[in-house]
């Protein structure tokens, strides 16, 4: 009866060893299942933000209307003589 129990313990220790043990076990390859699918998740969000600049990389080389807006809100650029552009200087102090 002993020997059976003893029989029974090896096996039950091999097989969790089996399941369980090494260096690429049950739950490491859970958490590399994780670890991937969080990856994934990351590359797609980085593909989206790659395309993105790239459609805003292709509207600054090529559309009129982007490239004016840029010179105008980055550089203060005006029209010709059809505009003025105003800057407002911080006031000195005691004049109010």
């Amino acid at each position: 009866m002993v020997k059976r129990l003893v029989i029974l313990a090896v096996v039950i220790a091999v097989l969790l060893f089996a399941v369980q043990g090494g260096e690429y076990g049950t739950t490491d390859l859970f958490k590399q299942r994780v670890r991937r699918q969080a990856l994934l998740t990351k590359i797609d969000s980085l593909q989206r933000l790659v395309d993105s600049l790239g459609r805003q990389k292709h509207a600054i080389e090529s559309d009129p209307a982007v490239q004016e807006r840029i010179a105008r809100e980055e550089f203060g650029m005006v029209r010709g003589q059809k505009e003025m552009l105003y800057r407002f200087a911080p006031g000195a102090k005691g004049s109010q």
